[in-house]
């Protein structure tokens, strides 16, 4: 029986047979960036403890990806706990007790996890020959300080260059001096909830958080912005500059349901297109989140085929 210790070099040591043989996954398409937000593979079969990070690598691995987006809730266990009470419903105080120590499980896991732990978990990324670009750590005002603080350590740590949050303009706000400190691009993630003012969906949002911190960034769902009855295209064009990375999925307008790609109104193939002919170097991370009828590696795969379709 191997020792856990041992069992983690050899599991690295597999996941770096790709690099060695030279089967790295490259995934650029005449000159574009294209991977995926991991969040993509949230409905694959989890182990009954600890993360899902080598399910995640073998996923991108086979969807031939090989740069990504990691989503937080990927690398961190799950402590479960009962769904919150909906709006008129009165909830038991052990339901909310079994909630509120599920919560203060997970933050103390953040705060006291070695740093280490999250070194190695990069480090089997880069075996696999798999970049993570960016580390999904959404800011939320039930975070305390340390957690927040915990967050840029961690993708420090994982080997991102920049952290993707969705979040509300106050709690952006407050993770202003964390984003100083550690000198990380913090890149806020759009809905399309346009109800509420604290929500990023809008230009203006987007430009009320870069007013915060020059370490301040959008990251454009493209397929929420044109839900939002927004022009992903004309934004695009014009401030590619703060842009670090998009998600690629397809919605129709009017707040219209995720479709399956090619059958909403996304410019998913003009976006694709602007980024080559302007050579930009802004990934394009596709996020799948319209029902399938296959199992997300397929689907993402299928996704992958139509970039390569609309950039040939």
């Amino acid at each position: 029986m191997y020792t856990r210790r041992e069992f983690g070099k050899i599991t690295v040591g597999s996941l770096a047979w790709p690099r060695l043989l030279g089967g790295l996954p490259d995934s650029k398409v005449a000159g574009v960036r294209i991977g995926a937000q991991t969040y993509s593979f949230r409905d694959m079969p989890r182990p009954s403890s600890g993360d899902a990070v080598d399910i995640v690598i073998k996923a991108m691995t086979d969807a031939g990806l090989g740069e990504c987006e990691l989503w937080a809730s990927q690398i961190e266990p799950q402590f479960p706990a009962p769904p919150a009470a909906g709006r008129g419903v009165l909830e038991t105080p052990e339901a909310r007790k079994a909630r509120d120590d599920a919560r203060e499980k997970l933050r103390r896991w953040r705060v006291d996890t070695p740093i280490d732990h999250f070194r190695g978990i990069g480090k089997k990324f880069s075996a696999a020959g798999i970049n993570v670009h960016a580390f999904n750590y959404s800011f939320n005002d039930g975070m305390t300080d340390a957690e927040i603080d915990r967050g840029f350590e961690m993708a420090r740590a994982l080997g991102a260059q920049l952290i993707t949050a969705s979040t509300t303009l106050p709690v952006a706000k407050r993770v202003v001096p964390f984003a100083e400190k550690h000198k990380m691009i913090v890149a806020m993630h759009g809905h399309s909830n346009l109800t509420d003012p604290n929500e990023f969906a809008t230009p203006a949002s987007f430009a009320a958080a870069k007013a915060m911190s020059k370490y301040y960034r959008t990251n454009l769902d493209i397929g929420h912005f044109t839900a939002a009855n927004f022009d992903a295209v004309a934004y695009i064009r014009e401030h590619h500059q703060d842009i670090t990375n998009l998600h690629i999925k397809d919605r129709k307008k009017n707040q219209g349901d995720n479709t399956p790609w090619g059958q909403g109104e996304t410019p998913i193939t003009e976006v694709l297109h602007l980024l080559k002919k302007e050579k930009w170097p802004i990934p394009a991370y596709i996020e799948y989140e319209y029902r399938g009828t296959k199992s997300p590696v397929e689907e993402v795969k299928d996704c992958y085929e139509f970039c390569k379709k609309a950039l040939a």
